[in-house]
């Protein structure tokens, strides 16, 4: 057993160690009985300080002076970087008219927070550390079994299209027994139709052998020929056997038409502050954006722009799609047809260049200089286009109801396939006014779909499963006139969304959750359409009417301090 302490934990002396304790020395911080208490100070009796066990830790030991080691520091000098000096060295020189602050104070004060820090450890932080540590264990105790459940869901799904399959080749072995039946009874038909002919040609023969054969006038002269009768033989029947035609197999394709494992979702609640890194990139607004420079196009009406690191490309109230360098040198046109008028343009992930068109219904790729139809739509027209961080394709869809176009909707499509439909909310309700203009779309970098909708006076916003996260409707201001207009739309690498407001001249930015941040109002922005970020800080701004492309150089390259939750 402890000799310090019983199955009552009954504090003992630290000295003889057998005796229940009864005081405690505060300086030395032992526990004492009465006997040892004498023997203990014996050696320097001033210098103890003897107070009952209950009270112990109640004297102050305050440090010694580094200048008089025989007074104790009781005051801190604020003028002095806090150093703790003692009541000589308030009166000495060095420290004469200096602000002093009493230790004890200064202790009491510094007692209360670390009483407060240990309660908000031990009360708040430590069981929330707990909770999550109990929660990441018993996710990585289900972990196995939600695989497998996974797994499984995707065993059951081959297992579903290896029946259907099943049920299509017996559906097909069936078609073909019936094929085979239809073609033995044709044959055969024919066969017995040659059969009876052929019957009647030996029947002929021996009538014709018996003439030969006699003598009698009367059977000769009385013969009637068959020959014309049996000139008139059925054709020849060949049926060429059925075929089986398989289609290839695009293992692409089989994999979209399989299913979709959705990735990994982290989500992190914020608790505390628990890091602080400094020096992390960051881009700032500028106070006053700066129009670098403006690019004439040669368009009536510009409404698209993209743009790569050597190229920018322009489509507009022409045939034409027109590349130019970042310096306004025109590269290059690609002539498209009058019915295939392209009305936006995009880059694939594989610098193929895409544009949609409502006159034909069709989204459209440009790959080694030719044409081809990506996607054709029915009973609806294409309208805007957003290729997305994972490559697939977002198209802002106007659907035709009778005479009029009364709905929208934003699909992703994976190729041509359809991926997913954004039309109504969680309520049921259109996420997109009804109307035949054009609803610009992008992407954030948070993978959030960012939708212009002019008619609307609203940019919304929902996150990649289609769930309306918020609408922004304009920014009170005396700066903006008429009604919020918003036309094109983009992103930057800080997740702030920048749309043109065409018929108040500017550009808002907002913050990734639609929290306004500022206009560009500064540089002479004439009915601005479309809008694209390049080089992380500058913008290419078209203006519709004119016909013009504007280089605007909006943010600045910044270090700063990233909490990280």
């Amino acid at each position: 057993m402890d000799p310090h302490s019983s199955a009552q934990d009954v504090h003992r002396c630290d000295l003889c160690e057998t005796t229940i304790v009864h005081s405690y020395c505060d300086f030395c911080q032992v526990n004492l009985c009465k006997p040892c208490i004498i023997d203990h100070i014996f050696d320097e009796y001033e210098k103890h300080k003897i107070v009952p066990f209950q009270k112990r830790r109640s004297t102050l030991i305050y440090p010694k002076c580094g200048t008089h080691p025989h007074r104790n520091c009781e005051f801190l000098c604020k003028d002095c970087n806090n150093i703790f000096v003692c009541s000589s060295c308030v009166t000495s020189e060095q420290h004469r008219n200096h602000k002093l602050e009493e230790i004890a104070e200064v202790y009491k004060t510094k007692r209360q927070t670390i009483e407060k820090e240990a309660d908000q450890l031990e009360n708040h932080t430590f069981p929330t550390v707990k909770e999550i540590a109990r929660d990441l264990e018993n996710q990585l105790a289900s972990l196995d079994g939600g695989y497998e459940k996974l797994t499984t869901t995707m065993s059951k799904q081959g297992e579903q299209w290896h029946r259907e399959i099943d049920i299509i080749i017996n559906k097909m072995k069936t078609e073909i027994s019936e094929i085979k039946m239809k073609h033995r009874d044709i044959l055969q038909k024919h066969l017995d139709e040659i059969k009876q002919i052929q019957s009647l040609i030996k029947q002929t023969l021996l009538a014709i052998e018996e003439i030969k054969n006699s003598n009698e006038v009367s059977s000769s002269i009385e013969f009637n020929s068959k020959i014309l009768e049996f000139s008139k033989l059925p054709s020849k029947v060949q049926i060429s056997m059925p075929t089986f035609i398989p289609k290839q197999i695009f293992n692409y394709n089989l994999y979209s038409l399989f299913g979709h494992i959705a990735p990994l979702s982290t989500t992190r609640e914020k608790n505390i502050l628990s890091l602080i890194q400094p020096n992390i990139l960051f881009r700032e607004l500028l106070d006053e954006p700066e129009l670098i420079d403006t690019i004439q196009t040669g368009y009536v009406q510009l409404h698209s722009v993209c743009q790569n690191k050597d190229n920018i490309w322009l489509s507009g109230l022409d045939q034409d799609i027109k590349c130019f360098n970042h310096n306004g040198s025109l590269l290059k046109t690609i002539k498209i047809k009058p019915i295939q008028w392209p009305l936006d343009i995009v880059e694939d992930t594989d610098g193929h260049l895409i544009y949609s068109c409502c006159k034909s219904g069709t989204v459209n790729k440009v790959k080694n200089g030719q044409i081809e139809e990506l996607i054709r739509f029915q009973d609806c027209r294409p309208g805007l286009l957003c290729v997305t961080s994972t490559g697939d394709l977002l198209v802002s869809i106007m659907i035709n109801d009778g005479e009029f176009e009364t709905q929208c909707k934003v699909v992703r499509y994976s190729g041509s396939t359809e991926k997913r439909i954004i039309q109504f909310d969680e309520e049921g309700k259109p996420l997109h006014s009804g109307n035949a203009n054009n609803k610009y779309v992008t992407e954030n970098r948070n993978h959030d779909i960012c939708v212009a909708d002019c008619k609307a006076g609203a940019v919304a916003v929902v996150n990649q499963d289609g769930k309306l996260r918020w609408r922004y409707t304009g920014h009170t201001s005396t700066k903006t006139i008429n009604p919020f207009e918003p036309w094109g739309i983009t992103t930057d690498s800080q997740s702030r969304i920048l749309t043109t407001d065409y018929n108040n001249h500017c550009i808002h930015i907002l913050d990734q959750n639609g929290r306004f941040l500022r206009y560009i109002d500064n540089c002479d922005l004439e009915y601005p359409s479309d809008l694209c970020v390049y080089d992380f800080e500058n913008l290419f701004v078209c203006e519709f009417k004119k016909g013009n492309l504007k280089k605007i150089k909006y943010s600045k390259e910044t270090s700063s301090y990233e909490f990280l939750m």
